[in-house]
């Protein structure tokens, strides 16, 4: 578990509790259902439905140990339009190699680099993180330096 602060959005705070929500009220109390009635057929050394019944119960347990982790040590992040410096919930227009790109900086626990949405931990990130518009920035990357032209900060 961590202690560290997470940094997320109030959406995302929102999906983890829903989450954490479900896990205790719906899917804990049915594995226990499963493990009495695994219990009631009687030799558990040889009782597949009852070992994996266990199983499955202890990372629903570990689960809420790390959402509860998550939650308490939660800073929420409000989008920073109209910041002239990139920081946390910041839109950064950027163009590298001539294309041009969008990110979001978001905190650990809600990076999707799919959905263009980078940490503020990784390199890309901590790279942008207190630039302004106009500045460049040089990342390492598997394929070697890149360097990013920040165009807008939003």
């Amino acid at each position: 578990m961590t202690s560290e602060i997470q940094y997320m959005s109030q959406q995302k705070l929102d999906e983890l509790n829903a989450e954490l929500k479900k896990l205790k009220e719906d899917i804990i109390p049915g594995l226990a259902r499963r493990i009495d009635d695994a219990r009631q057929m009687g030799d558990l050394s040889e009782n597949a439905e009852y070992h994996a019944a266990r199983e499955e119960m202890s990372w629903a347990q570990s689960r809420v140990l790390e959402f509860d982790a998550i939650i308490n040590n939660a800073e929420i992040v409000a989008p920073a339009g109209g910041s002239a410096t990139v920081t946390l919930g910041s839109r950064v227009h950027v163009k590298c190699n001539g294309k041009e790109k969008q990110y979001t900086i978001v905190g650990a626990a809600e990076a999707d680099p799919l959905a263009n949405k980078i940490s503020n931990e990784s390199p890309l990130g901590q790279a942008f993180m207190a630039k302004k518009k106009g500045d460049s920035v040089d990342v390492k990357t598997p394929a070697g330096v890149q360097t990013y032209k920040i165009v807008e900060v939003g």
